[in-house]
């Protein structure tokens, strides 16, 4: 059987970013073009397809670690914040892009909000299940030895 972990990661978050701008509708809030990822980043993301990558790459960890919160994504999404000549000081990414992901994936029904955080759906997890067997069939008419793990 085909899951996550058996595709290539790039691949995988841009054909779900793909589908979910496309196929689902999701429609990129205006405050996109002006907000940044965080505390340690200088200016806004210079790709447009930002904001479908980050939701595809929120259902990806959410798919591989179970639940989890919008302080541990936030952690996870944060960097490092350049004080000049002081020493390294991690900082977190925006907890208000996060939140209003899991809201939008939350009325998609992909994802349930529980009491340790969010978790994926059966609907979520079926969802990335198609999609990594759509990338892995496509891989596999090019490299033939690929077709054993489908």
């Amino acid at each position: 059987m085909v899951d996550v972990k058996k595709v290539p990661v790039d691949l995988l978050l841009k054909e779900l970013s793909r589908k979910l701008s496309e196929d689902m509708g999701i429609s990129k809030p205006d405050w996109t073009q002006y907000l940044k990822a965080g505390v340690h980043r200088e200016k806004s993301w210079d790709d447009d397809n930002w904001y479908y990558i980050r939701l595809a790459s929120i259902l990806r960890k959410l798919y591989l670690r179970g639940r989890i919160g919008i302080s541990r994504l936030s952690s996870e999404y944060g960097g490092p914040v350049d004080s000049g000549s002081k020493r390294y000081h991690p900082s977190r990414g925006s907890r208000f892009i996060i939140r209003d992901m899991f809201h939008t994936l939350e009325n998609l029904g992909l994802v349930t909000k529980q009491k340790e955080g969010r978790g994926l759906t059966a609907a979520g997890q079926k969802l990335l299940n198609e999609v990594a067997k759509e990338i892995l069939t496509k891989l596999a008419e090019t490299n033939p030895e690929l077709k054993k793990y489908l």
